[in-house]
């Protein structure tokens, strides 16, 4: 890549891959080839986008293309197997959360992008709507004091109903995780970027349907599909939240957190207008919540992956074009996915064991 040349982009991945396409181009970089297994489902998504070239398998894609930067929003399963050979073949890599399906593998994908010397970053997109930037920019100032406790949720609708279809995200094999890697590893984030990192977890998850089949496969639904968590900050600050895909009415997520000071609270919900900058409101010496003013631009079209892409993948974009030109740190980087990725380890296992499951030290 020159500095003149507008970096070139793969996307392996055609699921919520798709909101990276008009994220990267509107961050000013150039894709030229994406990639799903069904290559009439990618034939259809280039043309709609202006992209050159399909491919049904991501060896070919990279042998081909030799892009700049590889974007993997595949299941997590193929996440190692992918970030190595993009990694070895000279490209930066943005990876999908969760970054991996195990702590051994989210380590080696750090490794391996660090060893190649590439630049890395973990798709972490929900730190970027206005209201969040603001809130986390009132932490850095100790707005509200010292933390005593966050309390989260992150709920969705879309496997709420019995007669829902299964995919792949039903199945630990392919997902690693389940409601916990879809939502609550953006949770676990966010905590992380304005509070600190988590000490211990424990947790309960279930399963909405359990005897339904993963699709395409004889095999149970073993993923969960929600999940209550509470944890301890290495600060001493409590952490509860609630993580489901089972919501009936529900496409949002929030975050509050008290402290000495006043509260700061966010949200954001899918369904009001210009939905993807969230609310913020702040509350301090007792009283009650006020609005704060964000700023944001507003962002045309009404397709929801579209607005996602334009909104809130455009500056991650941004962020990972800024890294590799040596002008701003690889944020939020590979480490923090695989920060995340322990919380999720521990959850499961607490879930798993009921007992209070301890997170290695940063």
């Amino acid at each position: 890549m020159t500095a003149a040349a507008a970096p070139t982009v793969v996307i392996i991945g055609l699921g919520f891959g798709r909101a990276h396409v008009p994220g990267f181009q509107a961050a000013g970089a150039r894709v030229i080839a994406v990639c799903q297994r069904d290559e009439a489902a990618a034939r259809k998504v280039a043309a709609a986008y202006g992209v050159p070239r399909a491919y049904a398998r991501w060896e070919d894609m990279l042998a081909a293309e030799h892009p700049d930067i590889v974007v993997i929003a595949t299941p997590p399963h193929l996440h190692r197997a992918i970030a190595r050979a993009a990694s070895a073949g000279g490209a930066h890599v943005l990876c999908e959360k969760p970054l991996a399906t195990s702590r051994e593998d989210a380590e080696a994908i750090v490794a391996d992008v660090a060893r190649a010397g590439r630049v890395g970053m973990t798709g972490f997109n929900w730190r970027f709507p206005a209201a969040m930037q603001r809130m986390r920019a009132l932490m850095a100032e100790g707005a509200i004091g010292r933390v005593l406790h966050v309390r989260a949720d992150w709920l969705g609708a879309r496997w709420a109903d019995e007669d829902a279809p299964t995919t792949w995200r039903m199945d630990r094999e392919q997902a690693g995780h389940g409601a916990m890697g879809d939502m609550g590893v953006h949770v676990v984030d966010l905590v992380r970027w304005t509070c600190g990192e988590f000490e211990r977890v424990t947790a309960h998850a279930g399963i909405a349907y359990p005897d339904k089949p993963v699709a395409g496969t004889a095999r149970r639904t073993d993923a969960e599909d929600y999940v209550s968590l509470i944890g301890e900050l290495t600060s001493g600050a409590q952490v509860s939240f609630v993580a489901s895909r089972a919501a009936h009415g529900r496409n949002e997520h929030a975050l509050e957190i008290s402290g000495t000071r006043g509260a700061l609270a966010y949200r954001l919900t899918r369904a009001s207008p210009r939905w993807y900058a969230g609310t913020l409101a702040m509350a301090t010496r007792g009283g009650g919540f006020t609005p704060v003013p964000v700023e944001t631009v507003e962002v045309e079209g009404s397709d929801p992956m579209d607005l996602i892409g334009r909104a809130t993948i455009a500056p991650l974009a941004a962020r990972l074009l800024a890294a590799i030109r040596g002008e701003a740190p690889a944020d939020p980087s590979l480490t923090d996915g695989l920060r995340a990725q322990l919380v999720l380890e521990a959850a499961r296992e607490a879930a798993a064991r009921r007992v209070w499951v301890d997170l290695p030290s940063a």
